[in-house]
């Protein structure tokens, strides 16, 4: 499985975005701007809050205009910009332990203003010699390392898991706009008569003055948790999003991707999950290895007391927070609120700002749970502005109660249901919800405005050239042409191939599905073409979950032996080239009817019947020596049911057109397929059985980022020949396939039993971020290994069986495919990732068997990928 996020993991939110972004271009005849009242004139201060004693920048001091609520908070190195569109001449700025600064400014320009704190306790008479080195920050006899030990210390009881039950009401809100927008942008022509699109919002907010709604859900859920036996239940009782024609956009799939990006905060656990990434919580056991920590205030107005607790990283390139939480003074060492952001520096991609704000509220028996939640991130190409996308994330939590026991009846079927009435809430219920917070109403127009916008001819046009471009087809109503990339490809036997084809969509009919393409090969001189009929029993898309569908289909087609793809198809034709020999091919023709089911536990099963018929061409032959004669078999046919497990507990996706692209999370994949070929059914000439198990998981590892491990094995039964057994997964592209063997050339081994390890580790840039300069890349490491153990039994050995297949052999007579020894078959990689912030290179090395003809020790594999 490819890491974080995949390419086509964007697709959807480029097609969404950019059709915004294309659409204002659409205008035929460009006229002046319409006449618009000068915006007003702003105040901008930027800075830096040193100590005027030692110069050192003082980290969090407080920056606001005198007397209005229009503040900042200097960063992790005392800088901080502050700006305001109202007249305001004073600006104030006070840190703990420091008198108070006040500054005369210059009402509508931008200006520099360096502040100098003095201490309270430094006198002005007072003459200190001391040495211009500052102390070095430690944790010994430090009262803020002190204080944090005594959180973490007291974290256990702090958890609504410490319960014994406990239950809520929670209040979802998730909106996604383009940000940060130009009055010009704004008033472009074809903006003319569609102003209802643009929202105004204080131009001191994350995302500037102007945004466009493009994106907004709502959900509402009741939840239980009870501590023994541990059991969780989420009933989502209201679900409200906009709609977007699913010809275009998955919506669903969009909600699933924004659920992964704008995970819960959870600040009590170690890790905090966030844009694909996994962040240090400044409250986690090994916190203060990683921070700095400093008592910035004490709070003797509230009841209990409070202290304020600010954090920095020791690296500000790591996945760490930086910010200020409050700490009770009542024995408990609870967090009573919390505001956590992250470093300019921070080695990750596209994001400007990211600002989570945690509210708590207090218990009965005074301790405290969350009782809201902020988390706000603004994405751009250049992370110095310019249009880019804002999304927000609120989270409410109210109706909190404690040790009311629930029936087990509540706890029973999936951990996450929807009631039945979810989407068909009213009005009125909608309201009720909204009334906690007056802010969340004013994204509402956003319904109205989609729906009026996806009747605009324009915006059509641009979101179906944009699919055509990023998903490959052209749709044309109940017909859709494509995928386009694979329309052009060659190879060495078929020579130059060209291919058209394409299938039926919902507007035709939502029961009955049917798909179709056709290729010729200039050099072979064969048609090659594929034809599919699919009837959905569940009157859904057969490409929507959960899939329900049967299938009739055949296929008349190349294939390369052992090569297997991941969410691309062999003939695009940018996997044309390929390194050292490439003549072997089989011609196949198959006969298939399928029956797939899927359940809302993601559990599946798949029940497939097929006849499959394989002709050697190229440089590839099946001969035998029976008779002790060389005999050729034009071709081999089996007759074939196998049978498919597959379950992935949580699993989320973005259903694309033609893959269903898995948003990669913390939980196991598995799958189980039992294939039994029948001897004198339809031809069929092998009885014989087949069983493959594999479990794929992504294992955290936290600040050493993250692995992503695959065990495979599996045993054939029965006698039969090598084009029959297990042929291994090769690379011979110049692109790195993350499931595949890249320095393994195609048909080199066979096995009628084996199993297999992947391992591809990340680390984040962990040691990069340490490297003075090179940590301004935000380059990112990356390791794999790859072993395979394998063997073909004594009664599949052709050496054995002159019945049996030869192994394959080359033009200078040498033997090209083998069986493995009890050496297991190695590689590995070293490779440097997040290079122009979309490419990773790999130099692989071969370890072993290394004396087979046209290997190689060493490769250079790239692997495009869009990561945060």
């Amino acid at each position: 499985m490819s890491s974080k996020l995949h390419f086509k993991n964007f697709i959807f939110i480029f097609t969404l975005a950019l059709s915004f972004v294309v659409f204002q271009a659409a205008a035929q005849t460009p006229t002046p701007a319409p006449t618009v009242a000068p915006a007003p004139v702003k105040t901008v201060i930027t800075g830096v809050v040193v100590d005027a004693a030692d110069r050192d920048p003082i980290p969090y001091a407080t920056v606001l205009f005198k007397g209005t609520q229009i503040i900042t908070k200097t960063d992790a190195d005392g800088k901080f910009v502050i700006s305001t569109s109202e007249k305001h001449d004073q600006l104030m700025v006070t840190y703990v332990g420091y008198k108070a600064a006040f500054y005369t400014i210059k009402v509508g320009e931008t200006q520099v203003i360096n502040v100098r704190l003095q201490s309270e306790s430094q006198s002005l008479t007072e003459v200190t010699i001391k040495s211009n080195k500052r102390p070095a920050y430690r944790n010994k006899n430090n009262p803020a390392v002190e204080l944090i030990r005594k959180v973490i210390e007291n974290k256990a009881k702090n958890q609504n898991t410490n319960y014994d039950h406990v239950q809520y009401e929670q209040y979802e809100q998730m909106l996604f706009s383009l940000s940060n927008l130009s009055d010009k942008f704004k008033n472009k022509r074809i903006f003319k008569n569609y102003q209802f699109l643009f929202q105004k919002q204080d131009s001191t907010k994350v995302g500037g003055k102007t945004i466009l709604p493009i994106f907004l859900e709502e959900k509402v859920s009741d939840n239980y948790l009870q501590k023994s036996p541990e059991k969780k239940k989420q009933i989502f009782t209201g679900d409200k999003h906009v709609n977007y024609d699913a010809k275009f956009i998955d919506t669903k799939g969009l909600s699933k991707y924004f659920e992964r990006m704008y995970a819960d905060v959870n600040i009590y656990q170690s890790n905090i999950s966030l844009m694909s990434n996994q962040f240090l919580s400044p409250i986690a056991d090994v916190s203060p290895t990683f921070y700095k920590f400093f008592i910035t205030d004490t709070i003797k107005t509230h009841v209990p007391n409070l202290i304020e607790l600010s954090f920095i990283p020791r690296n500000n390139t790591d996945l760490l927070f930086e910010g200020k939480m409050y700490i009770t003074m009542d024995g408990n060492y609870a967090v009573q609120d919390a505001y956590l952001t992250i470093n300019k520096n921070t080695n990750i991609n596209f994001v400007r700002t990211l600002e989570a704000k945690l509210d708590f509220e207090k218990n009965p028996d005074g301790r405290y749970h969350l009782s809201k939640t902020d988390l706000i991130v603004d994405f751009g190409i250049n992370k110095n502005g310019g249009t880019g996308f804002t999304g927000e994330r609120t989270v409410i939590v109210k109706n909190y109660q404690l040790n009311k026991p629930q029936p087990a009846t509540i706890y029973e079927g999936l951990a996450v249901t929807t009631a039945p009435t979810a989407e068909a809430q009213s009005d009125q219920f909608w309201t009720a919800q909204r009334s906690a917070d007056t802010t969340l109403k004013t994204n509402l127009k956003i319904y109205k405005n989609i729906d009026t916008l996806q009747t605009i001819p324009s915006f059509k046009r641009t979101a179906d050239l944009l699919t055509l471009f990023f998903a490959g087809y052209k749709n044309f109503g109940p017909f859709e042409v494509g995928p386009v990339n694979t329309f052009y490809s060659f190879n060495s036997v078929e020579g130059l191939r060209l291919r058209l084809g394409g299938r039926t969509t919902p507007e035709l009919s939502k029961r009955y599905y049917f798909e179709t393409y056709g290729a010729y090969g200039l050099k072979d001189e064969k048609f090659k073409f594929f034809g599919s009929a699919t009837y959905s029993i569940n009157n859904k898309s057969i490409y929507a979950f959960p899939q329900d569908y049967i299938r009739a289909s055949f296929q008349r087609d190349t294939k390369i032996p052992g090569q297997e793809l991941q969410f691309v198809q062999e003939d695009n034709f940018l996997l044309s080239f390929k390194r050292g020999e490439n003549n072997i091919l089989l011609y196949n023709d198959y006969y298939k009817l399928d029956y797939k089911k899927e359940f809302e536990s993601h559990f599946s099963y798949e029940l497939t019947a097929q006849k499959w018929t394989q002709a050697p061409a190229g440089a590839l032959v099946y001969q035998n020596t029976e008779n002790n004669t060389i005999n050729s078999v034009d071709q081999v046919t089996t007759s074939e049911v196998s049978l498919t497990l597959r379950y992935a507990p949580n699993e989320k996706f973005y259903q694309g057109k033609i893959y269903r692209v898995p948003i990669i999370d913390k939980d196991p994949i598995f799958t189980l397929n039992y294939t039994q070929g029948f001897k004198g059914v339809f031809d069929g000439q092998y009885n014989f059985q087949n069983v493959i198990g594999r479990i794929d998981k992504r294992v955290y590892l936290s600040q050493f980022g993250y692995s992503d491990v695959t065990l495979e094995g599996g045993y054939t039964f029965g006698k039969v020949p090598f084009p029959l057994m297990t042929i291994h997964r090769a690379n011979q592209t110049y692109a790195y396939q993350l499931d595949s063997y890249n320095l393994m050339n195609f048909l080199e081994f066979v096995s009628d039993h084996y199993s297999s390890l992947y391992i591809d580790h990340h680390f984040n840039g962990f040691f990069f971020n340490k490297i003075p300069l090179i940590k301004k890349l935000k380059l990112r490491e990356t390791i794999s290994f790859k072993a395979l153990y394998g063997g073909v039994r004594s009664e599949n050995n052709p050496n054995n069986d002159p019945s049996l297949f030869r192994y394959p052999t080359n033009a200078a007579g040498q033997q090209t495919t083998y069986a493995l020894g009890r050496t297991p078959y190695m590689e590995g990689s070293v490779g440097i990732g997040n290079i122009f912030k979309i490419l990773r290179i790999d130099m692989v090395k071969r370890f072993n068997y290394l004396n087979n003809p046209g290997v190689s020790q060493y490769g250079l594999r790239a692997l495009a990928k869009l990561d945060f």
